[in-house]
């Protein structure tokens, strides 16, 4: 069976950046498995893998449009850093959760500046090209209530 959007996807997966540093991998762990089209994995790699099927390998790369988007300038601000209070040694890299307009957002500390804390709300992400080796291991038709649930069930899935 070749995969089409409804079609459950059982894969392995290297994910690396443009500077080819490992960022992600199954291999050696259970395959990602997903529901092609219900947007449980990012876009542009749900479209390079339609019409593959079991054994196919290949690689994709996924440009920032199709994977978490542009970096959006307005999502780095600096914050006073009594904002953090019970926390003692802000790092870069640390990241938390803020209470926004839209709801919680997660942020990353980027920059830890004597007048405040610079926080990037933007997916870590986004703004950068993904490159992915993949193995399609299985495709099997999604089951109704797969289908109404919008992913997985059973092994590899969703449990309930």
């Amino acid at each position: 069976m070749q995969i089409t959007e409804n079609a459950v996807v059982s894969m392995h997966y290297t994910l690396t950046d443009e500077q080819g540093q490992e960022l992600d991998s199954s291999v050696g762990q259970e395959p990602l498995v997903f529901l092609s089209g219900a947007q449980n994995i990012i876009d542009g790699l749900d479209k390079a893998l339609q019409g593959k099927a079991a054994g196919d390998k290949l690689a994709v790369s996924v440009e920032p449009e199709d994977g978490y988007g542009a970096v959006h300038e307005e999502l780095i601000q600096k914050v006073p850093a009594e904002n953090f209070q019970g926390v003692d040694d802000i790092q870069v890299g640390m990241q938390f959760m803020a209470q926004t307009p839209g709801g919680q957002q997660p942020v990353t500390v980027v920059g830890v500046e004597e007048d405040g804390i610079m926080l990037d709300g933007n997916h870590p992400l986004a703004g950068k090209t993904l490159n992915f080796d993949v193995e399609i291991i299985d495709v099997r038709e999604a089951l109704a209530e797969e289908l109404e649930h919008g992913h997985v069930h059973g092994a590899g899935g969703h449990q309930h």
